[in-house]
Protein backbone atom coordinates (compact mmCIF):
# COMPACT_ATOMS: atom_id res chain seq x y z
CA UNK A 1 0.00 0.00 0.00
CA UNK A 2 2.81 2.38 0.94
CA UNK A 3 4.61 1.62 -2.34
CA UNK A 4 1.41 2.36 -4.30
CA UNK A 5 1.01 5.68 -2.49
CA UNK A 6 4.65 6.53 -3.22
CA UNK A 7 4.14 5.83 -6.93
CA UNK A 8 1.04 8.04 -7.00
CA UNK A 9 2.83 10.91 -5.24
CA UNK A 10 5.85 10.55 -7.52
CA UNK A 11 3.60 10.72 -10.58
CA UNK A 12 2.00 13.90 -9.19
CA UNK A 13 5.44 15.36 -8.47
CA UNK A 14 6.57 14.68 -12.04
CA UNK A 15 3.52 16.54 -13.31
CA UNK A 16 4.74 19.54 -11.27
CA UNK A 17 8.15 19.22 -12.92
CA UNK A 18 6.55 19.64 -16.33
CA UNK A 19 5.87 23.30 -15.61
CA UNK A 20 9.39 24.03 -14.43
CA UNK A 21 10.03 25.72 -11.09
CA UNK A 22 12.58 28.29 -10.14
CA UNK A 23 14.52 28.44 -6.88
CA UNK A 24 11.86 30.42 -4.99
CA UNK A 25 9.04 28.17 -6.16
CA UNK A 26 10.93 25.05 -5.11
CA UNK A 27 11.31 26.49 -1.62
CA UNK A 28 7.56 27.07 -1.46
CA UNK A 29 6.66 23.45 -2.28
CA UNK A 30 4.65 21.64 0.33
CA UNK A 31 6.84 19.50 2.63
CA UNK A 32 5.84 16.19 1.06
CA UNK A 33 6.67 17.44 -2.45
CA UNK A 34 10.08 18.57 -1.28
CA UNK A 35 10.48 15.19 0.37
CA UNK A 36 9.69 13.54 -2.96
CA UNK A 37 12.49 15.52 -4.59
CA UNK A 38 14.78 14.23 -1.83
CA UNK A 39 13.50 10.70 -2.45
CA UNK A 40 14.38 10.96 -6.15
CA UNK A 41 17.91 11.91 -5.16
CA UNK A 42 18.04 9.14 -2.55
CA UNK A 43 16.85 6.60 -5.13
CA UNK A 44 19.70 7.64 -7.38
CA UNK A 45 22.11 7.48 -4.44
CA UNK A 46 20.96 3.91 -3.73
CA UNK A 47 21.47 3.06 -7.39
CA UNK A 48 25.04 4.38 -7.26
CA UNK A 49 25.67 2.45 -4.05
CA UNK A 50 24.48 -0.75 -5.72
CA UNK A 51 27.21 -0.34 -8.34
CA UNK A 52 30.00 -0.23 -5.76
CA UNK A 53 31.96 -3.28 -4.64
CA UNK A 54 32.58 -1.78 -1.19
CA UNK A 55 31.69 -4.08 1.71
CA UNK A 56 29.52 -1.50 3.47
CA UNK A 57 27.84 -0.42 0.21
CA UNK A 58 28.25 3.30 0.93
CA UNK A 59 28.99 5.89 -1.74
CA UNK A 60 32.25 7.76 -1.24
CA UNK A 61 33.54 10.97 -2.80
CA UNK A 62 36.63 9.30 -4.27
CA UNK A 63 34.95 6.11 -5.50
CA UNK A 64 31.69 7.38 -6.97
CA UNK A 65 31.29 8.56 -10.59
CA UNK A 66 32.60 12.10 -10.95
CA UNK A 67 29.46 13.43 -12.67
CA UNK A 68 27.26 12.20 -9.81
CA UNK A 69 29.65 13.62 -7.19
CA UNK A 70 29.67 17.05 -8.87
CA UNK A 71 25.88 17.21 -9.13
CA UNK A 72 25.56 16.08 -5.52
CA UNK A 73 27.97 18.78 -4.35
CA UNK A 74 25.99 21.59 -6.02
CA UNK A 75 22.77 20.10 -4.67
CA UNK A 76 24.22 20.23 -1.14
CA UNK A 77 25.35 23.84 -1.61
CA UNK A 78 21.81 24.75 -2.61
CA UNK A 79 20.37 22.75 0.29
CA UNK A 80 22.53 24.70 2.74
CA UNK A 81 21.31 28.02 1.33
CA UNK A 82 17.58 27.23 1.31
CA UNK A 83 17.77 26.17 4.95
CA UNK A 84 19.33 29.49 5.95
CA UNK A 85 16.67 32.24 6.04
CA UNK A 86 16.73 35.13 5.23
CA UNK A 87 19.21 34.23 2.43
CA UNK A 88 17.28 31.15 1.27
CA UNK A 89 16.83 32.55 -2.26
CA UNK A 90 20.41 33.77 -2.58
CA UNK A 91 22.55 32.77 -5.57
CA UNK A 92 26.07 32.33 -4.18
CA UNK A 93 27.50 32.58 -7.72
CA UNK A 94 25.59 35.72 -8.72
CA UNK A 95 28.50 38.14 -8.32
CA UNK A 96 30.88 36.02 -10.42
CA UNK A 97 28.35 35.62 -13.24
CA UNK A 98 27.57 39.32 -13.38
CA UNK A 99 31.27 40.20 -13.26
CA UNK A 100 31.88 37.95 -16.26
CA UNK A 101 29.31 39.91 -18.27
CA UNK A 102 30.50 43.35 -17.12
CA UNK A 103 34.14 42.60 -17.92
CA UNK A 104 33.19 41.47 -21.44
CA UNK A 105 31.53 44.76 -22.45
CA UNK A 106 33.73 45.56 -25.45
CA UNK A 107 33.18 42.11 -26.92
CA UNK A 108 29.43 42.35 -26.28
CA UNK A 109 29.27 45.71 -28.05
CA UNK A 110 31.21 44.31 -31.03
CA UNK A 111 28.78 41.38 -31.36
CA UNK A 112 25.69 43.55 -31.01
CA UNK A 113 27.03 45.99 -33.60
CA UNK A 114 27.76 43.16 -36.03
CA UNK A 115 24.28 41.69 -35.52
CA UNK A 116 22.43 44.97 -36.06
CA UNK A 117 24.40 45.76 -39.21
CA UNK A 118 23.70 42.24 -40.46
CA UNK A 119 19.96 42.55 -39.83
CA UNK A 120 19.86 45.76 -41.88
CA UNK A 121 21.02 43.91 -44.99
CA UNK A 122 19.73 40.41 -44.29
CA UNK A 123 16.98 40.53 -46.94
CA UNK A 124 19.59 41.32 -49.61
CA UNK A 125 21.78 38.31 -48.82
CA UNK A 126 21.76 35.36 -51.18
CA UNK A 127 21.62 31.81 -49.81
CA UNK A 128 25.38 31.34 -49.65
CA UNK A 129 25.90 34.64 -47.87
CA UNK A 130 23.17 33.77 -45.38
CA UNK A 131 24.79 30.40 -44.73
CA UNK A 132 28.17 32.06 -44.16
CA UNK A 133 26.64 34.38 -41.57
CA UNK A 134 24.89 31.45 -39.90
CA UNK A 135 28.19 29.58 -39.67
CA UNK A 136 29.91 32.66 -38.28
CA UNK A 137 27.38 33.08 -35.45
CA UNK A 138 27.46 29.36 -34.68
CA UNK A 139 31.23 29.60 -34.24
CA UNK A 140 30.86 32.65 -32.00
CA UNK A 141 28.44 30.65 -29.85
CA UNK A 142 30.95 27.78 -29.78
CA UNK A 143 33.92 29.86 -28.64
CA UNK A 144 31.72 31.69 -26.15
CA UNK A 145 31.64 28.35 -24.32
CA UNK A 146 35.23 28.94 -23.22
CA UNK A 147 33.88 31.34 -20.55
CA UNK A 148 33.22 28.68 -17.91
CA UNK A 149 33.48 29.84 -14.30
CA UNK A 150 33.30 26.32 -12.86
CA UNK A 151 36.77 25.64 -14.30
CA UNK A 152 38.38 29.04 -13.85
CA UNK A 153 39.54 28.46 -10.27
CA UNK A 154 38.46 31.98 -9.35
CA UNK A 155 40.36 33.56 -12.22
CA UNK A 156 38.59 35.87 -14.66
CA UNK A 157 36.92 34.04 -17.55
CA UNK A 158 35.54 37.10 -19.29
CA UNK A 159 35.91 37.70 -23.02
CA UNK A 160 38.47 40.47 -23.50
CA UNK A 161 39.06 40.15 -27.24
CA UNK A 162 36.79 40.52 -30.26
CA UNK A 163 36.02 36.91 -31.16
CA UNK A 164 34.74 38.00 -34.58
CA UNK A 165 38.27 38.78 -35.69
CA UNK A 166 39.57 35.41 -34.48
CA UNK A 167 37.21 33.01 -36.25
CA UNK A 168 39.51 32.16 -39.16
CA UNK A 169 42.42 31.48 -36.79
CA UNK A 170 40.22 29.25 -34.63
CA UNK A 171 38.80 27.09 -37.45
CA UNK A 172 41.65 24.52 -37.32
CA UNK A 173 40.67 23.77 -33.72
CA UNK A 174 37.15 22.59 -34.59
CA UNK A 175 37.62 18.81 -34.41
CA UNK A 176 34.11 17.89 -35.58
CA UNK A 177 32.22 20.27 -37.81
CA UNK A 178 28.61 19.34 -38.59
CA UNK A 179 27.45 22.90 -39.31
CA UNK A 180 26.46 21.90 -42.85
CA UNK A 181 23.91 19.47 -41.40
CA UNK A 182 22.40 22.25 -39.28
CA UNK A 183 22.13 24.54 -42.29
CA UNK A 184 20.58 21.82 -44.43
CA UNK A 185 17.98 21.01 -41.77
CA UNK A 186 16.92 24.58 -41.01
CA UNK A 187 17.05 25.88 -44.57
CA UNK A 188 14.84 22.97 -45.68
CA UNK A 189 12.42 23.76 -42.86
CA UNK A 190 12.30 27.35 -44.07
CA UNK A 191 11.70 26.39 -47.70
CA UNK A 192 8.96 23.87 -46.94
CA UNK A 193 7.26 25.74 -44.10
CA UNK A 194 3.60 26.51 -44.59
CA UNK A 195 2.40 30.04 -43.84
CA UNK A 196 0.88 29.22 -40.44
CA UNK A 197 3.41 26.57 -39.35
CA UNK A 198 6.36 27.02 -37.02
CA UNK A 199 10.01 25.98 -36.87
CA UNK A 200 11.20 25.53 -33.30
CA UNK A 201 14.85 25.58 -32.28
CA UNK A 202 15.56 24.67 -28.66
CA UNK A 203 18.80 25.76 -26.98
CA UNK A 204 19.74 23.93 -23.78
CA UNK A 205 21.87 26.64 -22.23
CA UNK A 206 25.18 26.41 -20.44
CA UNK A 207 26.94 29.45 -18.98
CA UNK A 208 25.43 32.86 -18.37
CA UNK A 209 27.47 36.03 -18.92
CA UNK A 210 29.30 36.35 -22.24
CA UNK A 211 28.37 32.87 -23.48
CA UNK A 212 24.68 33.63 -22.98
CA UNK A 213 25.13 36.78 -25.07
CA UNK A 214 26.54 34.70 -27.93
CA UNK A 215 23.55 32.31 -27.66
CA UNK A 216 21.07 35.20 -27.77
CA UNK A 217 22.88 36.72 -30.75
CA UNK A 218 22.52 33.37 -32.55
CA UNK A 219 18.84 33.11 -31.53
CA UNK A 220 18.19 36.64 -32.82
CA UNK A 221 19.74 35.71 -36.17
CA UNK A 222 17.60 32.56 -36.40
CA UNK A 223 14.46 34.69 -36.17
CA UNK A 224 15.70 37.50 -38.42
CA UNK A 225 16.78 35.04 -41.13
CA UNK A 226 13.52 33.07 -40.73
CA UNK A 227 15.50 29.88 -40.17
CA UNK A 228 13.31 29.57 -37.07
CA UNK A 229 10.03 31.12 -35.98
CA UNK A 230 10.43 30.28 -32.28
CA UNK A 231 13.47 29.80 -30.07
CA UNK A 232 13.04 28.03 -26.73
CA UNK A 233 15.73 28.27 -24.05
CA UNK A 234 16.23 25.76 -21.26
CA UNK A 235 18.06 26.85 -18.12
CA UNK A 236 18.53 25.68 -14.54
CA UNK A 237 16.03 25.96 -11.68
CA UNK A 238 18.75 26.57 -9.07
CA UNK A 239 22.33 27.94 -9.07
CA UNK A 240 24.34 25.17 -10.73
CA UNK A 241 27.97 24.48 -11.68
CA UNK A 242 28.84 28.10 -10.77
CA UNK A 243 27.94 29.89 -14.00
CA UNK A 244 25.00 27.95 -15.45
CA UNK A 245 22.08 30.12 -16.56
CA UNK A 246 18.99 30.58 -14.38
CA UNK A 247 15.85 32.60 -15.13
CA UNK A 248 17.28 35.47 -13.08
CA UNK A 249 20.49 35.45 -15.17
CA UNK A 250 18.48 35.36 -18.40
CA UNK A 251 16.26 38.31 -17.47
CA UNK A 252 19.09 40.27 -15.83
CA UNK A 253 21.30 40.01 -18.91
CA UNK A 254 18.58 41.18 -21.29
CA UNK A 255 17.90 44.12 -18.99
CA UNK A 256 21.62 45.02 -18.83
CA UNK A 257 21.99 44.87 -22.61
CA UNK A 258 18.84 46.96 -23.06
CA UNK A 259 20.27 49.69 -20.81
CA UNK A 260 23.79 49.51 -22.27
CA UNK A 261 25.57 52.72 -23.16
CA UNK A 262 25.93 51.83 -26.84
CA UNK A 263 23.08 52.25 -29.34
CA UNK A 264 23.41 48.85 -31.00
CA UNK A 265 23.80 47.10 -27.69
CA UNK A 266 20.67 48.71 -26.28
CA UNK A 267 18.81 47.99 -29.53
CA UNK A 268 19.60 44.29 -29.12
CA UNK A 269 18.31 44.34 -25.54
CA UNK A 270 15.08 46.06 -26.57
CA UNK A 271 14.57 43.55 -29.39
CA UNK A 272 15.21 40.61 -27.08
CA UNK A 273 12.74 41.91 -24.53
CA UNK A 274 10.16 42.21 -27.31
CA UNK A 275 10.84 38.65 -28.53
CA UNK A 276 10.06 37.40 -25.02
CA UNK A 277 6.85 39.45 -24.79
CA UNK A 278 5.69 38.21 -28.20
CA UNK A 279 6.40 34.57 -27.35
CA UNK A 280 9.01 34.22 -30.10
CA UNK A 281 11.54 33.53 -27.36
CA UNK A 282 10.40 31.26 -24.53
CA UNK A 283 12.45 30.48 -21.44
CA UNK A 284 11.87 27.21 -19.58
CA UNK A 285 13.44 25.61 -16.56
CA UNK A 286 12.89 22.09 -15.29
CA UNK A 287 14.20 20.25 -12.26
CA UNK A 288 15.48 17.38 -14.41
CA UNK A 289 18.39 19.52 -15.63
CA UNK A 290 19.65 19.68 -12.01
CA UNK A 291 19.23 15.99 -11.26
CA UNK A 292 22.23 13.64 -11.64
CA UNK A 293 20.62 11.40 -14.27
CA UNK A 294 22.08 10.97 -17.74
CA UNK A 295 19.75 12.09 -20.51
CA UNK A 296 18.85 8.61 -21.75
CA UNK A 297 16.89 8.28 -18.47
CA UNK A 298 14.74 11.32 -19.30
CA UNK A 299 11.79 9.35 -20.80
CA UNK A 300 11.42 7.50 -17.48
CA UNK A 301 12.38 10.21 -14.97
CA UNK A 302 10.86 13.26 -16.71
CA UNK A 303 8.57 12.00 -19.50
CA UNK A 304 6.81 15.36 -19.82
CA UNK A 305 10.10 17.12 -20.55
CA UNK A 306 11.02 14.49 -23.12
CA UNK A 307 7.64 14.95 -24.81
CA UNK A 308 8.25 18.72 -24.90
CA UNK A 309 11.66 18.27 -26.53
CA UNK A 310 10.06 16.09 -29.20
CA UNK A 311 8.29 19.21 -30.51
CA UNK A 312 11.61 20.73 -31.58
CA UNK A 313 12.91 20.74 -35.14
CA UNK A 314 16.44 21.06 -33.75
CA UNK A 315 17.92 20.99 -30.23
CA UNK A 316 21.28 22.64 -29.55
CA UNK A 317 23.02 21.40 -26.40
CA UNK A 318 25.65 23.84 -25.16
CA UNK A 319 28.74 22.93 -23.18
CA UNK A 320 30.51 20.13 -21.36
CA UNK A 321 27.92 19.21 -18.72
CA UNK A 322 25.25 18.62 -21.36
CA UNK A 323 27.72 16.54 -23.37
CA UNK A 324 28.66 14.46 -20.36
CA UNK A 325 25.00 13.75 -19.58
CA UNK A 326 24.20 13.01 -23.22
CA UNK A 327 26.96 10.38 -23.36
CA UNK A 328 26.59 9.11 -19.78
CA UNK A 329 30.08 10.46 -18.93
CA UNK A 330 31.50 7.04 -19.77
CA UNK A 331 35.03 6.19 -20.81
CA UNK A 332 34.14 5.66 -24.46
CA UNK A 333 36.65 4.92 -27.16
CA UNK A 334 37.24 8.08 -29.22
CA UNK A 335 35.85 6.50 -32.40
CA UNK A 336 32.55 5.25 -30.91
CA UNK A 337 29.69 6.78 -32.97
CA UNK A 338 27.89 9.68 -31.28
CA UNK A 339 24.49 8.06 -31.88
CA UNK A 340 25.64 4.93 -30.01
CA UNK A 341 26.91 6.96 -27.05
CA UNK A 342 23.50 8.69 -26.77
CA UNK A 343 22.11 5.30 -25.66
CA UNK A 344 18.68 5.80 -27.20
CA UNK A 345 18.23 9.48 -26.33
CA UNK A 346 16.84 11.16 -29.43
CA UNK A 347 13.76 13.33 -28.87
CA UNK A 348 14.56 15.31 -32.07
CA UNK A 349 17.56 16.11 -34.31
CA UNK A 350 20.21 17.44 -31.97
CA UNK A 351 23.66 18.99 -32.01
CA UNK A 352 26.20 19.51 -29.26
CA UNK A 353 28.22 22.73 -29.29
CA UNK A 354 31.11 22.67 -26.84
CA UNK A 355 34.72 23.57 -26.25
CA UNK A 356 36.41 20.50 -24.79
CA UNK A 357 37.03 20.81 -21.04
CA UNK A 358 36.16 17.30 -19.84
CA UNK A 359 37.80 13.93 -20.47
CA UNK A 360 35.21 12.56 -22.85
CA UNK A 361 34.84 12.69 -26.62
CA UNK A 362 33.27 10.32 -29.14
CA UNK A 363 32.73 10.30 -32.89
CA UNK A 364 36.33 11.03 -33.90
CA UNK A 365 38.06 9.41 -36.87
CA UNK A 366 40.00 6.22 -36.03
CA UNK A 367 43.32 7.19 -34.48
CA UNK A 368 42.48 10.91 -34.28
CA UNK A 369 42.10 11.02 -30.49
CA UNK A 370 45.20 8.91 -29.90
CA UNK A 371 47.24 11.14 -32.20
CA UNK A 372 46.10 14.24 -30.33
CA UNK A 373 46.85 12.57 -26.99
CA UNK A 374 50.39 11.77 -28.07
CA UNK A 375 51.17 15.32 -29.19
CA UNK A 376 49.02 17.29 -26.76
CA UNK A 377 47.94 15.35 -23.62
CA UNK A 378 45.58 18.09 -22.40
CA UNK A 379 43.78 18.49 -25.75
CA UNK A 380 40.42 17.38 -24.35
CA UNK A 381 40.46 19.48 -21.17
CA UNK A 382 42.10 22.78 -22.14
CA UNK A 383 39.15 24.41 -23.94
CA UNK A 384 41.41 24.90 -26.97
CA UNK A 385 39.34 22.60 -29.22
CA UNK A 386 35.66 22.67 -30.09
CA UNK A 387 33.02 20.54 -31.80
CA UNK A 388 29.70 20.73 -33.61
CA UNK A 389 28.46 17.14 -33.31
CA UNK A 390 25.12 16.30 -34.90
CA UNK A 391 22.69 13.41 -34.60
CA UNK A 392 20.09 13.86 -37.31
CA UNK A 393 16.59 12.56 -38.01
CA UNK A 394 16.13 8.84 -37.40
Amino acid sequence: MERKAWKLKRKLFLSFLNYGMNCKQINQLSPWLRNLLILIWNQYLEYQQSLLNESDGKSRWFYSPWLFVECYMYRRIHEAIIQSPPIDYFDVFKESKEQNFCESQESVIALCTHLQQLIKTIEDLDENQLKDEFFKLLQISLWGNKCDLSLSGGESSSQKTDVLNSLEDLKPFILLNDMEHLWSLLSNCKKTREKASVTRVYIVLDNSGFELVTDLILANFLLSSELATEVHFYGKTIPWFVSDTTIHDFNWLIEQVKHGNHKWMSKCGADWEEFVKMGKWVYHDHIFWTLPHEYCAMPQVAPDLYAELQKAHLILFKGDLNYRKLTGDRKWEFSVPFHQALNGFHPAPLCTIRTLKAEIQVGLKPGQGEQLMASEPCWWTSGKYGIFQYDGPL
